[in-house]
Protein backbone atom coordinates (compact mmCIF):
# COMPACT_ATOMS: atom_id res chain seq x y z
CA UNK A 1 0.00 0.00 0.00
CA UNK A 2 1.52 3.42 -1.22
CA UNK A 3 1.65 5.66 1.89
CA UNK A 4 -0.39 8.87 2.16
CA UNK A 5 0.45 12.05 1.91
CA UNK A 6 0.24 13.99 5.61
CA UNK A 7 0.30 17.58 6.30
CA UNK A 8 0.51 19.18 10.47
CA UNK A 9 -1.45 21.97 11.23
CA UNK A 10 0.68 23.89 14.18
CA UNK A 11 -1.85 26.80 15.44
CA UNK A 12 0.61 29.44 16.52
CA UNK A 13 0.80 32.66 18.90
CA UNK A 14 3.95 33.59 20.23
CA UNK A 15 5.66 29.89 20.28
CA UNK A 16 8.96 31.31 19.31
CA UNK A 17 10.50 29.09 22.34
CA UNK A 18 8.91 25.57 21.87
CA UNK A 19 8.82 26.15 17.51
CA UNK A 20 12.46 24.65 17.04
CA UNK A 21 11.40 21.90 19.15
CA UNK A 22 8.31 21.01 17.59
CA UNK A 23 9.38 21.36 13.89
CA UNK A 24 12.67 19.04 14.56
CA UNK A 25 9.79 16.53 15.69
CA UNK A 26 7.81 16.71 12.13
CA UNK A 27 8.37 13.35 10.57
CA UNK A 28 10.15 13.06 7.79
CA UNK A 29 8.19 13.75 4.63
CA UNK A 30 5.75 15.41 6.35
CA UNK A 31 4.33 18.99 5.66
CA UNK A 32 4.43 21.83 8.66
CA UNK A 33 1.69 24.14 8.54
CA UNK A 34 2.15 27.00 11.20
CA UNK A 35 -0.51 29.22 11.26
CA UNK A 36 0.08 32.73 13.02
CA UNK A 37 -2.59 33.80 14.86
CA UNK A 38 -1.10 37.30 15.08
CA UNK A 39 2.39 36.78 16.90
CA UNK A 40 4.63 39.54 17.97
CA UNK A 41 7.80 37.52 18.21
CA UNK A 42 8.97 36.43 15.23
CA UNK A 43 7.22 32.99 15.59
CA UNK A 44 6.24 32.98 11.65
CA UNK A 45 10.21 34.23 10.76
CA UNK A 46 11.31 31.50 13.10
CA UNK A 47 9.34 28.80 11.39
CA UNK A 48 9.62 29.98 7.78
CA UNK A 49 13.25 29.69 8.38
CA UNK A 50 13.58 25.83 10.00
CA UNK A 51 11.36 24.86 6.62
CA UNK A 52 7.71 25.17 7.68
CA UNK A 53 4.89 25.94 5.42
CA UNK A 54 3.54 29.25 6.64
CA UNK A 55 -0.46 30.61 6.77
CA UNK A 56 -1.87 33.75 8.10
CA UNK A 57 -4.75 34.03 10.35
CA UNK A 58 -5.56 37.47 11.59
CA UNK A 59 -8.75 36.35 12.85
CA UNK A 60 -7.77 35.48 16.41
CA UNK A 61 -9.16 32.58 17.98
CA UNK A 62 -8.27 28.32 18.11
CA UNK A 63 -10.44 27.09 15.74
CA UNK A 64 -9.90 29.92 13.24
CA UNK A 65 -6.33 29.42 13.43
CA UNK A 66 -6.83 25.67 12.90
CA UNK A 67 -9.42 26.09 10.18
CA UNK A 68 -7.15 28.11 8.55
CA UNK A 69 -4.53 25.42 8.37
CA UNK A 70 -7.12 22.52 7.26
CA UNK A 71 -8.19 24.59 4.49
CA UNK A 72 -4.43 25.22 3.29
CA UNK A 73 -3.73 21.93 3.89
CA UNK A 74 -3.84 19.17 0.46
CA UNK A 75 -2.46 15.85 1.58
CA UNK A 76 -4.88 13.01 2.24
CA UNK A 77 -4.54 13.68 5.72
CA UNK A 78 -4.05 16.52 8.18
CA UNK A 79 -3.17 16.17 11.57
CA UNK A 80 -3.20 19.14 14.20
CA UNK A 81 -0.83 19.79 17.23
CA UNK A 82 -0.40 22.27 19.67
CA UNK A 83 2.36 24.33 19.02
CA UNK A 84 3.79 24.58 22.29
CA UNK A 85 6.43 22.05 23.27
CA UNK A 86 3.38 20.28 25.10
CA UNK A 87 2.99 17.01 22.75
CA UNK A 88 5.39 15.32 20.24
CA UNK A 89 4.29 15.27 16.81
CA UNK A 90 6.56 12.57 16.37
CA UNK A 91 4.11 10.29 17.94
CA UNK A 92 1.08 11.15 14.81
CA UNK A 93 3.08 8.54 13.28
CA UNK A 94 0.75 6.07 14.72
CA UNK A 95 -2.14 8.32 13.79
CA UNK A 96 -1.67 8.06 10.46
CA UNK A 97 -1.06 4.63 10.42
CA UNK A 98 -4.91 4.01 11.72
CA UNK A 99 -5.90 6.05 9.25
CA UNK A 100 -4.20 4.96 6.70
CA UNK A 101 -5.67 1.19 7.04
CA UNK A 102 -8.52 2.03 8.26
CA UNK A 103 -8.77 1.23 11.81
CA UNK A 104 -10.21 4.99 12.41
CA UNK A 105 -11.66 7.77 10.35
CA UNK A 106 -10.78 10.02 13.85
CA UNK A 107 -7.93 9.37 15.77
CA UNK A 108 -7.53 11.88 19.24
CA UNK A 109 -4.67 11.77 21.47
CA UNK A 110 -5.55 11.25 24.94
CA UNK A 111 -3.73 13.51 27.32
CA UNK A 112 -1.54 12.13 30.02
CA UNK A 113 0.70 14.54 32.64
CA UNK A 114 4.06 13.78 32.94
CA UNK A 115 5.21 15.98 35.74
CA UNK A 116 4.22 18.83 38.19
CA UNK A 117 2.45 21.48 36.06
CA UNK A 118 2.17 19.92 33.15
CA UNK A 119 -2.06 20.07 33.41
CA UNK A 120 -3.70 22.18 36.06
CA UNK A 121 -6.42 21.19 38.12
CA UNK A 122 -8.71 23.19 36.50
CA UNK A 123 -7.91 22.40 33.39
CA UNK A 124 -8.71 19.08 33.78
CA UNK A 125 -12.03 19.65 35.81
CA UNK A 126 -13.11 21.66 32.81
CA UNK A 127 -11.71 18.48 30.67
CA UNK A 128 -13.72 15.81 32.78
CA UNK A 129 -16.78 17.80 32.67
CA UNK A 130 -17.31 17.81 28.93
CA UNK A 131 -15.98 14.31 28.39
CA UNK A 132 -18.77 13.67 30.48
CA UNK A 133 -21.33 15.64 28.49
CA UNK A 134 -20.07 14.80 25.29
CA UNK A 135 -20.29 10.97 26.35
CA UNK A 136 -24.09 12.02 26.53
CA UNK A 137 -24.92 13.64 23.69
CA UNK A 138 -22.82 11.18 21.51
CA UNK A 139 -22.27 7.96 23.37
CA UNK A 140 -18.53 7.97 22.97
CA UNK A 141 -16.68 6.99 26.10
CA UNK A 142 -13.63 9.34 25.62
CA UNK A 143 -11.60 11.12 28.40
CA UNK A 144 -10.23 14.12 26.85
CA UNK A 145 -10.99 16.53 24.01
CA UNK A 146 -7.10 17.12 23.21
CA UNK A 147 -6.07 18.91 20.41
CA UNK A 148 -3.60 16.29 18.89
CA UNK A 149 -5.32 14.50 16.39
CA UNK A 150 -5.58 12.88 12.73
CA UNK A 151 -8.17 12.29 9.83
CA UNK A 152 -8.94 12.14 6.41
CA UNK A 153 -8.77 16.12 4.81
CA UNK A 154 -11.91 15.70 2.45
CA UNK A 155 -13.40 13.88 4.99
CA UNK A 156 -12.56 17.13 7.80
CA UNK A 157 -13.48 19.38 5.21
CA UNK A 158 -17.05 17.34 4.84
CA UNK A 159 -17.87 18.42 8.41
CA UNK A 160 -18.48 21.98 7.27
CA UNK A 161 -17.07 23.49 10.94
CA UNK A 162 -18.18 27.02 11.82
CA UNK A 163 -16.77 27.24 15.56
CA UNK A 164 -14.03 29.38 15.83
CA UNK A 165 -12.79 29.86 18.81
CA UNK A 166 -12.31 26.88 21.86
CA UNK A 167 -14.86 24.85 20.52
CA UNK A 168 -13.39 23.88 17.52
CA UNK A 169 -11.97 20.73 18.43
CA UNK A 170 -14.96 19.83 20.54
CA UNK A 171 -17.15 20.20 17.16
CA UNK A 172 -15.14 18.13 14.90
CA UNK A 173 -15.57 15.65 17.18
CA UNK A 174 -19.26 16.09 17.84
CA UNK A 175 -20.10 16.48 13.93
CA UNK A 176 -17.84 13.22 13.21
CA UNK A 177 -19.81 11.13 15.69
CA UNK A 178 -22.74 12.42 13.73
CA UNK A 179 -21.59 11.43 10.81
CA UNK A 180 -21.00 7.82 12.10
CA UNK A 181 -16.94 7.74 12.20
CA UNK A 182 -15.22 5.09 14.28
CA UNK A 183 -13.22 7.70 16.59
CA UNK A 184 -10.10 6.06 18.62
CA UNK A 185 -8.32 7.75 20.97
CA UNK A 186 -4.70 6.96 22.13
CA UNK A 187 -2.62 8.14 25.11
CA UNK A 188 -0.20 10.87 24.52
CA UNK A 189 2.44 11.91 26.97
CA UNK A 190 1.73 15.58 28.17
CA UNK A 191 4.88 17.70 29.22
CA UNK A 192 4.73 20.91 30.26
CA UNK A 193 4.45 23.84 27.76
CA UNK A 194 6.76 26.70 27.14
CA UNK A 195 5.61 29.37 27.99
CA UNK A 196 1.91 30.32 29.26
CA UNK A 197 -1.27 28.93 27.77
CA UNK A 198 -3.90 30.74 26.21
CA UNK A 199 -6.82 29.03 26.78
CA UNK A 200 -5.78 26.84 29.74
CA UNK A 201 -3.25 29.27 31.85
CA UNK A 202 -6.32 30.76 33.85
CA UNK A 203 -9.72 30.10 35.19
CA UNK A 204 -11.03 33.00 33.18
CA UNK A 205 -9.15 31.26 30.13
CA UNK A 206 -11.07 27.71 31.45
CA UNK A 207 -14.66 28.74 31.80
CA UNK A 208 -14.45 30.59 27.95
CA UNK A 209 -13.42 27.06 27.00
CA UNK A 210 -15.96 25.16 28.35
CA UNK A 211 -18.43 27.80 27.39
CA UNK A 212 -17.84 27.77 23.98
CA UNK A 213 -17.76 23.86 24.06
CA UNK A 214 -20.97 23.87 25.53
CA UNK A 215 -22.26 25.79 22.73
CA UNK A 216 -21.44 22.95 20.48
CA UNK A 217 -23.04 20.70 22.63
CA UNK A 218 -26.47 22.27 21.89
CA UNK A 219 -25.86 21.83 18.04
CA UNK A 220 -28.95 19.65 17.08
CA UNK A 221 -27.97 16.41 15.74
CA UNK A 222 -27.72 16.62 11.88
CA UNK A 223 -26.17 20.32 11.43
CA UNK A 224 -24.06 19.28 8.89
CA UNK A 225 -24.09 16.62 6.83
CA UNK A 226 -21.24 14.19 7.60
CA UNK A 227 -21.57 11.01 5.97
CA UNK A 228 -18.64 9.57 5.46
CA UNK A 229 -15.02 9.48 7.59
CA UNK A 230 -14.52 6.61 5.32
CA UNK A 231 -13.33 8.11 1.83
Amino acid sequence: MKSVTVDVVLPCLNEAEALPWVLARIPAGWRAVVVDNGSDDGSAEIARRLGATVVHESRRGFGAACHAGLMAAEAAVVCFCDCDASLDPGLLTGFVRSVENREADLVLGRRRPQGRGAWPLHARAGNLALSRMLRRRTGLRLHDLGPMRAARREALLALELTDRRSGYPLQMVVRAADGGWKVREVDVPYLPRAGKSKVTGTWRGTYQAVRDMSRVLAEPVGSAAVTGGRR
